[in-house]
C-alpha cells in the first residue's frame, strides 16, 4: 500500500501523546513538492509493522486551523483521525488523502504506557493561575495576545475546581508558540466560549513561559500540569477530572462538540 502509484511523503505530526485506549491523531499531509493537500477526508490504516497488514482502518476528516481573520498558522488546516490502541507500542500509520493525486503519508503512533499530561479521568491539578484581579488588570502579565483575550483571563483554575464548575483550560503563548498554533488555538478558545456565554461554563487561558519570558524557562502551572509542549488544551467537568484533552492545534467544531458531550451533558 505503501509503494502504490503516487506520491510517497512522511506524515507531519500534530500530536504525538498517547496511552492505551482512545486515541486522537492530527495531522498534515504535504505533497512530494511541499504543498499542503486540503481534501475532506483521507483513509487511515494502521498496522504492527511497516510490512504487517493493516489489523485497524478508518477515517480523518479535514479540520480548519483558527478562525477567520485571526492568528496565522503554517497551514489553514489539518486532519484528525480518532481510534483506539489497547496496548503500548510502536505503531505504523498511513493516511491517503482521497481524491485528486494519490500521496500515501507514512509514519509512527508511539503509544507509551502512561504519559506525563493529565488524561481523561484523572483529577485537574489545582493551579492558582492569574487573572485579571490578581494581577490588577496588568494584562502584559496574563496574556501575550493582541489585542488581549479578556473573556478567557476572568477565571482562575483553582478557583473553578474549588466551585466545582466545569471549565476548559487552554495553555498556549501567541507571541511565543514554537509550533505558530498557540494563537489560532486561544481565538478558537475564544470564540467557542463566547458561544457558550449563557451556560456556567468557565474558558481559562493560561501562559507557558514564566513572566512571559522564554529566557525564564516554562512557569508553575505549565510544570504542575506536567506538559512538555504547547498548546494543550483541558476539559474538566464539575467533580474536578478531566473530561476530555486536545493535545496541540484544535478547531471550533471539535471544541465545540466536546463541551456539550462532556460538561453539559453529564
Amino acid at each position: 500500500m505503501w509503494q502504490a502509484t503516487g506520491d510517497h511523503v512522511g506524515i507531519t505530526w500534530g500530536t504525538a501523546t498517547y496511552e492505551p485506549g482512545p486515541i486522537r491523531v492530527s495531522f498534515l499531509v504535504f505533497d512530494e513538492k511541499g504543498r499542503p493537500v486540503g481534501r475532506p477526508t483521507a483513509r487511515v490504516w494502521l498496522a504492527t509493522g511497516r510490512d504487517a497488514p493493516p489489523f485497524l482502518e478508518t477515517t480523518a476528516k479535514l479540520e480548519r486551523v483558527g478562525v477567520p481573520g485571526g492568528a496565522e498558522a503554517d497551514a489553514d488546516h489539518f486532519y484528525v483521525s480518532r481510534f483506539t490502541l489497547p496496548k503500548a507500542g510502536t505503531y505504523w500509520m498511513l493516511a491517503e488523502p482521497q481524491g485528486g493525486k494519490p500521496v500515501h503519508a507514512l509514519g509512527n503512533v508511539v503509544v507509551n504506557e502512561n504519559d506525563r499530561p493529565p488524561d481523561v479521568g484523572d483529577p485537574a491539578p489545582s493551579s492558582d493561575t492569574p487573572t485579571i484581579a490578581s494581577t490588577h488588570g496588568d494584562f502584559s502579565e496574563l496574556t501575550t495576545r493582541t489585542p488581549p483575550d479578556a473573556p478567557l483571563l476572568r477565571y482562575s483554575v483553582a478557583d473553578s475546581l474549588r466551585k466545582h464548575l466545569p471549565f476548559v483550560v487552554t495553555f498556549a503563548t501567541p507571541k511565543f508558540c514554537e509550533s505558530r498554533t498557540c494563537g489560532p488555538t486561544v481565538d478558537v478558545v475564544l470564540a467557542v466560549a463566547r458561544r457558550f456565554r449563557k451556560d456556567r461554563v468557565r474558558f481559562i487561558h493560561v501562559e507557558v513561559y514564566k513572566d512571559n519570558d522564554p529566557a525564564k524557562g516554562v512557569n508553575r502551572w505549565l510544570k504542575e500540569w506536567n506538559l512538555e509542549t504547547e498548546p494543550w488544551t483541558f476539559l474538566v467537568d464539575g467533580k474536578g477530572r478531566v473530561a476530555a484533552r486536545f493535545e496541540g492545534v484544535v478547531s471550533i467544531a471539535e471544541l465545540e462538540q466536546a463541551v456539550r458531550d462532556e460538561l453539559l451533558r453529564r
